[in-house]
C-alpha cells in the first residue's frame, strides 16, 4: 500500500484531527479491557466442563490416563485441576505476548493492535467451541490458551501509550479507568456466561460450547468498535491551558525525554520497578484464588450464625457457607476495580514511588493484621482488612504505567510496559503456588485449619518488604539510557507521526461541539451500561454476605 493511502487499519488513519475530544479514547479503551478481563472469570466454566460427557455426574478417567492422555481424550471428562491450566496459559501468554509484540504495537498503532487482539480472543473462544463440541481439550488450550492468550497481551496494552499521551496532565486517572475494564470483565463476563449456560443446558448437553460462540460474538462487535475508536493525538500535541511542570517540582522523577524499548532489559530502574509489580501481585494473586476456602475454613459456622468449626459441618451448612464465601469473594472483585481508579488517580497528586510506599506500608500491616482478627474471630476486621489489600492489588497494575511513563518517557511506554507485565506472569505461577503449598504444608503437619493460613500471610508480607526496598531504591535515569534527539526523530518516523492531522481524519469535527457531546455519551454508554449491570450482579452475590 503506497504511503499516499494508507490503508484502514494504519496509524496515520488515526491521527486525530482538530477538534476531536480526548474522552472519547478511554470508552474504547474499556471496550476492549471489558472483554478481554472476561480471562479472570473463566473459572465459571470448570464445573460445567468438567460434567461435558456426564452431564449430571462427571465421567471419571481411568489412573491410566494421565494429563497428556486428557488433551486428547473423548471417552471421559477433564478434571477442575486440567482445566485450571487454560487459567495460568492466560496470564503467561499475556506477559509473553506483551513483552514480544509491544515494540510493533507502538509502530502499527492501537487500532491495528485492537483488531489483532479481537480476532486472537474471539477466534480462540469459537476454537475452543469447537474443542468442546469434539470433546478435544487441546483445541481449548490452542484456542482459548495460546491464541487467545496472545490476544490478552495485545489488547491489554493496546490503549496504555495512546491514553498516556492523550492525558498527560492525569496519566495516572487515564490507565486507570482502562486497567478498571480488564477487572471488571468478569464482573459483567461471569454472570453472563452462567445465565447463558443456563439458558442452553439440556439434558444431553451442558450448554458451554453455544455458550463460547454467543460470548465471542459479542465481544467481536464491541473490541472492533474499540479498536476504530481509537485515536492518537498529533505530535507535541497538549491539552489546553496546560504547561508540562519542570522536573524539579517532581524531584527529578517525571523526565521529559525517551528511552527507546530494545535497551530496557539492561536498565536497573525497569528491573526494580519489575520487582514491584512482581512483589506487589504475588502477594494479592495469591490470596485471590484462597479467598473463599480461607474465609470458610477460618470462621467455619460462625458465617451461619453456628458455633461449629468448619470440619464438624455437615453438607447443607457446607452449601450455606459457600454461599456467603461466594458473596466474600464477589466483594472483592468490587474493591479490584474500585481500586484501579481510585489509587492511580491518586497517584497523580502524591507521585508513582509514594503511592508504591503506601502499598507496601499499608498492605503489610494487613497482612499481618489477618492472622489476629482471625484468631478473635473477627469477621469484620478480617474482610477489611482483604478488601484493603485488593483495592491495592488492582491499584497496582492500574498505576505502573504512568509509573514507566515517568521514568522512561512516553514514546515507547506501551513496549516497555509489555515487557514489565512478564512480572505478572512470573506472579501468577509464584503467588498461587505459594500461598497452595504452605497450605498443604501446614496441614501436613496437623495445624488446625482455622490456623493454616497464618505463616502465609507473614510470607506475603517478606514479599511486600521485598517490594518496598525495591521501590525506595528507584531513582531517575541515567543520560545515558536516553535516546538523541536523532534516534527520538527516527522513532518517531518509523511510529508514523505526523505533526498534522492526515485529512483523512474528519478535520470539520473542530466546532462540532454539540456532535462530539453526544458521541461522548454514547461511547460512555456503551460500556457503562454493561459495567453497571455487572455491579448490580455482584452486588446480588454480596448481599448474600451481608445477610
Amino acid at each position: 500500500m503506497s504511503s499516499q493511502t494508507p490503508g484502514l487499519l494504519d496509524k496515520e488513519r488515526i491521527i486525530a484531527g482538530p477538534g476531536f475530544n480526548r474522552w472519547l479514547v478511554p470508552p474504547a479503551a474499556l471496550a476492549i479491557h471489558l472483554c478481554i478481563g472476561m480471562a479472570y472469570g473463566f473459572s465459571v466454566f470448570w464445573l460445567p466442563l468438567s460434567k461435558a460427557l456426564g452431564i449430571k455426574e462427571a465421567i471419571k478417567c481411568g489412573p491410566e490416563v494421565g494429563f497428556l492422555g486428557q488433551l486428547f481424550t473423548t471417552s471421559c471428562d477433564w478434571q477442575i485441576s486440567t482445566l485450571g491450566w487454560m487459567y495460568t496459559l492466560f496470564f503467561v501468554l499475556l506477559g509473553s505476548s506483551a513483552a514480544t509484540w509491544g515494540g510493533w504495537l507502538e509502530r502499527a498503532g492501537p487500532r491495528k493492535a485492537g483488531v489483532v487482539s479481537a480476532l486472537c480472543w474471539c477466534g480462540g473462544m469459537l476454537f475452543s467451541a469447537l474443542g468442546v463440541y469434539l470433546h478435544q481439550f487441546w483445541m481449548m488450550i490452542v484456542g482459548s490458551g495460546i491464541i487467545g492468550g496472545i490476544g490478552l497481551g495485545l489488547g491489554y496494552i493496546s490503549p496504555v501509550s495512546t491514553l498516556i499521551k492523550w492525558f498527560p496532565d492525569r496519566r495516572g486517572m487515564a490507565t486507570g479507568m482502562a486497567i478498571m475494564g480488564f477487572g471488571g470483565g468478569a464482573m459483567i463476563g461471569s454472570p453472563l456466561a452462567a445465565d447463558l449456560m443456563k439458558y442452553f443446558a439440556t439434558p444431553t448437553d451442558v450448554g458451554v460450547m453455544q455458550t463460547f460462540v454467543v460470548m465471542a460474538c459479542i465481544y467481536f462487535v464491541f473490541m472492533m468498535a474499540g479498536a476504530f475508536g481509537y485515536r492518537v493525538p498529533e505530535t507535541g500535541w497538549k491539552p489546553a491551558g496546560w504547561t508540562p511542570p519542570p522536573a524539579q517540582v517532581n524531584n527529578d522523577m517525571i523526565t521529559q525525554r525517551h528511552v527507546h524499548v530494545s535497551k530496557v532489559w539492561g536498565i536497573p530502574q525497569f528491573w526494580l520497578i519489575w520487582m514491584v509489580l512482581c512483589m506487589n501481585v504475588s502477594a494479592g494473586i495469591g490470596v485471590i484464588g484462597m479467598a473463599s476456602p480461607m474465609l470458610q475454613e477460618v470462621f467455619g459456622g460462625t458465617l451461619i450464625g453456628i458455633p461449629a468449626k468448619f470440619g464438624e459441618l455437615d453438607k447443607t451448612q457446607l452449601a450455606a457457607i459457600a454461599t456467603v464465601a461466594a458473596g466474600f469473594t464477589a466483594l472483592l472483585s468490587l474493591f479490584n476495580i474500585g481500586g484501579r481508579f481510585f489509587w492511580a488517580s491518586l497517584s497523580d497528586l502524591l507521585g508513582r514511588k509514594v503511592t508504591y510506599v503506601v502499598f507496601f506500608v499499608l498492605g503489610g500491616v494487613m497482612y499481618f493484621s489477618v492472622p489476629g482478627s482471625a484468631g478473635a474471630g473477627s469477621i469484620v476486621l478480617f474482610v477489611s482488612a482483604f478488601c484493603v489489600i485488593l483495592s491495592m492489588y488492582g491499584g497496582g497494575f492500574a498505576t505502573v504505567p504512568a509509573y514507566l511513563a515517568d521514568l522512561f518517557g512516553t514514546q515507547m511506554v506501551g513496549a516497555i510496559h509489555g515487557r514489565l507485565l512478564t512480572a505478572w506472569a512470573t506472579a501468577g505461577v509464584l503467588g498461587p503456588v505459594v500461598v497452595n503449598y504452605m497450605r498443604e504444608y501446614q496441614l501436613g503437619l496437623g495445624i488446625p485449619r482455622e490456623q493454616v493460613y497464618n505463616q502465609t500471610m507473614y510470607i506475603l508480607v517478606g514479599m511486600l518488604v521485598v517490594g518496598l526496598i525495591c521501590n525506595l531504591l528507584v531513582r531517575p535515569l541515567d543520560n545515558k539510557w536516553f535516546m538523541t534527539d536523532a534516534e527520538l526523530a527516527e522513532e518517531k518516523r518509523l511510529a508514523h507521526e505526523k505533526a498534522a492531522a492526515s485529512e483523512m481524519v474528519r478535520g470539520s469535527a473542530a466546532g462540532a461541539d454539540s456532535v462530539s457531546s453526544l458521541t461522548v455519551t454514547l461511547a460512555w454508554a456503551a460500556v457503562g451500561i454493561p459495567l453497571a449491570w455487572g455491579v448490580y450482579r455482584t452486588l446480588q452475590s454480596v448481599a448474600k454476605f451481608f445477610a
